[in-house]
């Protein structure tokens, strides 16, 4: 049954790409030059003020009149931070950056390889439920359970831009795109060379190396990058190594681009382990005996190939197919009265996302698009525990073997029946197929039969007085289970549907000078059965919470009252909420769910007090949160820290640079509970680094 409906549907694709073009080169194109410039000039005009993005940073905005619709065509919470606030920064890994993304979550952990994760919109970073579809250079590079490691791989240096879209309403996406996507964009193009060496507290020594050259028409890019440390607790070394390349031909008298792109990572790393609350106390620094041997070896690589063509003047095409390779194995032993254990987890993916866009000259409708797209992701997958003494195996508790894929479609359309006005309704379905074989008993099993999962959505601004944008969105998206959970495995043996989550923000963006831009809105997202990884299972199984209800209210300021000076204050206020309790779980009914702070801000300053002296300040908030779901057993988690930096360009090509991260040396942790006690994990204090850039 499955597999018919797996057939229909690339079918229907199919029919409908062959009558897409049929129609669309049956239609009247206007060919008058001057009409498609004076098209182009005044989509330049309003291009600033009728949309809903909100940017930070050295960002440069494109305008283009072919290829797909831009991340600023969804209508709702977007940010963009450019390079200038993300490749000065000096952090153990790249979720850290996501401090400057407004309303953004982070979970530290501080665990070797398992150190951290950014999320958003009323979700947690534990891991249970992964609710941000994440790509770098537009790759999906979430493994099966929805986490980031793929993130690891980046260093400051390369990256361009962080681009994330908070909602529901973006239709691009559909696998782990619950409450929107987070897409890193690496350095491509130009002929350069530059480099940057810190060093600094815990020992810790960071080297990065760039590469471009670019003629006629041919791009190449390299990227070397190094980072030991010996950490701020006691048995945390870690040594992680990235090289990627990219090679992309785009020749000037040419409509198409085609490049490839290639990435390689390796980190080993130690784990210091959870304090209980008094040993975090008094001595933060720590880790305990009993883990002595914990930590593990990360590998991963990314390999991919691109291809853009403007088939015609109104009609492009974009493609890209990935492989994504992980291999993690993973010694933890949580608290003294439990094993350790070893867990292993291999992944590949391989992947394809296809898009056409038609954007014909219809007068009353001015930028009118039509986008579709397709994307296809097939995982095999590995996942294997056992118990350990001492990094020596003494039972195998999982050996789980299983496949994954995931078919899906849109339709998008551009609508702008005047020009103070746009609107893009959208559609979009995804559907599943896969089966898992358990070693251990050398059973097979298919997965749930989630039917066609249907996502309606709709995005709108409206733009009445240049610099004020009022915007509005509604949509649909969808969780479906991760590992074991996917499947219809006894004694479970009635197919579950997924969890439809539904989404709604309004906001108004101000833009009424050249120096203040600013963003407020409120949302809403409800899920129907929301499914929890239970982390620790030996099965690699799931429990439904129920029905939850997550709001908020975002807000965000930037602000250049004078050139050399730019000010910037963000604010979030969230409830997230069990509305509804899943069966014999009625002791969390009403409760918030854990590790969710309620109010969230960050703000600073950046400063040129001469032309060659730039002075950062910067700090981050959020308020305790519950550390599980009945909110019986406390609240962690609060802090406020702050950073200083400050840059020097020496000559052209020598900047020397200094940090201070925590300059308040606030203490701050993660929390999380075991069933019986809180666990903590003290994030560093005060460090400073210092290093030079240079650049040629």
């Amino acid at each position: 049954m499955r597999h018919e409906r797996l057939s229909k549907l690339i079918s229907g694709l199919i029919l409908g790409g062959i009558f897409f073009s049929q129609t669309v080169c049956s239609q009247p194109i206007a060919t008058d030059k001057n009409d498609q410039e004076q098209s182009v000039k005044k989509t330049q005009k309003t291009k600033k003020e009728s949309d809903s993005t909100f940017r930070l940073g050295e960002v440069e905005v494109k305008t283009v009149k072919t290829g797909r619709l831009s991340t600023k065509d969804v209508f709702t919470s977007v940010d963009v931070v450019g390079k200038s606030l993300i490749q000065n920064q000096n952090v153990n890994y790249v979720w850290e950056l996501f401090n400057r993304i407004p309303g953004a979550l982070l979970t530290n952990f501080n665990q070797g390889n398992t150190n951290g994760k950014f999320s958003f919109r009323g979700f947690n970073g534990e891991g249970e439920i992964n609710a941000v579809k994440l790509l770098i250079d537009g790759i999906p590079s979430n493994t099966n359970d929805g986490n980031m490691p793929f993130l690891d791989a980046l260093f400051p240096l390369n990256i361009e831009s962080i681009e994330t879209v908070r909602g529901t309403n973006d239709p691009r996406y559909g696998l782990h795109n619950i409450a929107g996507n987070a897409n890193i964009t690496t350095t491509m193009g130009g002929t350069y060379a530059k480099g940057r060496v810190n060093h600094g507290s815990f020992n810790t020594t960071d080297i990065q190396a760039g590469a471009g050259y670019e003629k006629n028409g041919f791009m190449q890019n390299y990227f070397i990058g190094y980072r030991t440390t010996d950490g701020y607790r006691a048995h945390s070394d870690m040594n992680k190594f990235s090289v990627s390349g990219k090679w992309f031909y785009a020749p000037d008298d040419a409509n198409f681009q085609v490049g490839a792109s290639v990435r390689h990572y390796t980190n080993h790393a130690q784990e210091p382990g959870y304090l209980t609350l008094e040993e975090s106390r008094t001595r933060p620094f720590s880790t305990n005996a009993f883990n002595s041997t914990d930590g593990g070896r990360r590998t991963m690589n990314q390999y991919s190939a691109h291809i853009d063509i403007d088939l015609r003047h109104d009609l492009s095409w974009s493609t890209k197919a990935y492989y994504n390779d992980y291999d993690d194995s993973r010694f933890v032993k949580f608290s003294a009265n439990v094993s350790q254990q070893n867990r292993v987890t291999q992944e590949q993916q391989y992947g394809l996302l296809s898009t056409f866009t038609y954007r014909p000259v219809v007068p009353f409708l001015r930028d009118f698009a039509v986008e579709t797209g397709v994307d296809i992701q097939f995982q095999e997958n590995k996942s294997k525990r056992f118990l350990t003494d001492q990094r020596v195996r003494t039972s195998q508790t999982r050996d789980q073997r299983f496949d994954f894929n995931i078919f899906g479609a849109y339709i998008q359309t551009m609508l702008k029946p005047f020009d103070s006005l746009k609107i893009v309704p959208a559609y979009r379905v995804d559907t599943i197929d896969g089966h898992l074989t358990n070693n251990l008993n050398g059973q097979r099993y298919s997965i749930n039969d989630y039917d066609f999962i249907h996502q309606p959505k709709i995005s709108v601004v409206y733009t009445p007085i240049e610099g004020y944008s009022f915007y509005g969105n509604w949509g649909r998206t969808f969780q479906v289970g991760v590992g074991a959970d996917s499947y219809l495995i006894p004694p479970r043996i009635a197919n579950l549907g997924p969890s439809l989550n539904h989404g709604w923000e309004a906001g108004i963006k101000l833009n009424p000078v050249s120096w203040f831009e600013g963003r407020i809105a409120t949302w809403e997202q409800t899920a129907s059965n929301e499914a929890r990884r239970i982390l620790n299972s030996a099965n690699n199984d799931a429990e439904n919470i129920g029905r939850t209800r997550r709001r908020g209210v975002d807000f965000q300021v930037n602000i250049t009252p004078i050139d050399p000076l730019t000010m910037w204050l963000t604010y979030t206020w969230q409830d997230s909420k069990i509305v509804q309790a899943g069966s014999g779980l009625d002791i969390t009914q009403g409760k918030e769910i854990d590790h969710i702070p309620n109010h969230m801000g960050s703000g600073g300053i950046d400063y040129k007090i001469t032309p060659d002296l730039l002075f950062n300040l910067w700090a981050n908030y959020q308020n305790n949160y519950f550390i599980e779901r009945t909110n019986t057993a406390g609240r962690f988690g609060g802090f406020i820290v702050g950073n200083l930096g400050l840059s020097y360009q020496v000559t052209k090509r020598i900047n020397v640079e200094f940090q201070i991260r925590n300059i308040n040396d606030a203490r701050y942790e993660y929390v999380w509970w075991d069933g019986a006690q809180s666990l903590h994990s003290p994030a560093a204090g005060r460090s400073f680094y210092g290093g030079v850039v240079l650049s040629f």
